[in-house]
């Protein structure tokens, strides 16, 4: 099975470099899982968006209700972030990574793949031993 983090998520919302290639991958290969975190963190990006002036409030609010969208209708299944906050944040300490990036990993662990945006947080998956599709 597959997680999909924060970053390869906003990407695909927010139509940068890639998006299509991750539009594909998710409908090929849904569902997919995450971490409950996954909301806040695009919901976070997008409001950086906003307040940078790159994209008006009322389209990040129709984006951040796709992504809503996309886990009330089974695409993406959220798990709460709560099961994997011990062995994540053992992963932080161990590999100088953030606890957020580091809960997509442990997610990972349990569930086999990790695809991301974040070169870092995939080669820290990989040393793990985790399969990672760097998109």
């Amino acid at each position: 099975m597959i997680v999909i983090d924060a970053s390869t998520l906003a990407k695909y919302v927010l139509k940068e470099v890639g998006w299509r290639d991750i539009s594909e991958f998710i409908r090929v290969n849904k569902p997919i899982y995450s971490v409950d975190l996954i909301i806040k963190e695009v919901a976070n990006a997008l409001w950086k968006y906003v307040k940078r002036q790159i994209i008006a409030d009322y389209i990040a609010q129709e984006l951040i209700n796709a992504v809503i969208e996309l886990v009330d209708t089974g695409v993406i299944i959220l798990e709460p972030e709560e099961q994997y906050i011990s062995d994540a944040f053992t992963i932080a300490l161990h590999n100088g990574i953030t606890v957020y990036d580091s809960l997509y990993i442990a997610q990972a662990l349990k569930r086999g793949t990790l695809l991301t945006s974040d070169k870092e947080q995939a080669s820290v998956a990989r040393k793990l031993g985790i399969s990672v599709i760097l998109m």
